[in-house]
């Protein structure tokens, strides 16, 4: 089990496979779920790494507000470099990823299931009528307000505040604040984007 655990790849690998098992058990234990192969197991299926990729996403933006930017003051400023040269590159590489991936696959999501239009017009295609097109798509055009300034704001000035790329201490330190601020605009607007998407699910 150690060897599983102590590294990433094959606790990664072990959560799929254990998860295969697990489908396969209660299909076959309830005689349920979806026909495997139809269109609504397809969904599913991308809803499900829609969700896995919004979690990699907003947990790395929660850790980077809640834990890394409040506590930095805290950290020596000999043990520093550390942060901003090994793991704060890594943290934003998966970070970014997450983002385009929970964008790709909400998109295709919508597109899958045929409401990708009324919901990016915010239900104007029906009029308004449909409640769940106007949640749906709040929710959708925060998600890519969010995915825009991660890729076209927090991405390119913590490039230059980490370093990555040159840049004067002046630069360096403007680059940081903006970067800070945009990220801690997506985390104000994740919160009202999370409850558009689960209202979405579960109260239209």
């Amino acid at each position: 089990m150690s060897s599983i655990l102590s590294n990433l790849r094959n606790t990664v690998i072990a959560g799929i496979v254990l998860t295969v098992i697990m489908v396969l058990i209660v299909t076959g234990a309830t005689g349920g779920g979806f026909e495997m192969g139809g269109h609504a197991y397809g969904a599913f299926i991308m809803r499900w790494l829609h969700v896995l990729s919004g979690v990699m996403w907003i947990g790395l933006l929660w850790y980077f507000n809640f834990v890394q930017i409040p506590n930095m003051p805290n950290i020596p400023d000999d043990q520093k470099p550390a942060i901003g040269k090994v793991i704060a590159p890594a943290a934003l590489w998966w970070f970014r990823w997450g983002a385009m991936a929970t964008i790709v696959t909400g998109l295709l999501l919508a597109w899958m299931n045929g409401y990708i239009a009324d919901a990016l017009t915010l239900g104007a295609m029906n009029g308004f009528a449909v409640d769940k097109s106007l949640a749906i798509g709040i929710g959708m055009w925060l998600g890519i307000i969010m995915w825009f300034n991660v890729w076209f704001v927090i991405w390119p000035n913590q490039r230059r505040a980490l370093g990555i790329v040159d840049a004067d201490a002046e630069t360096k330190a403007a680059s940081a604040r903006t970067a800070m601020l945009f990220s801690r605009t997506n985390t104000l607007l994740s919160i009202p984007m999370l409850y558009a998407m689960v209202s979405a699910q579960n109260l239209y």
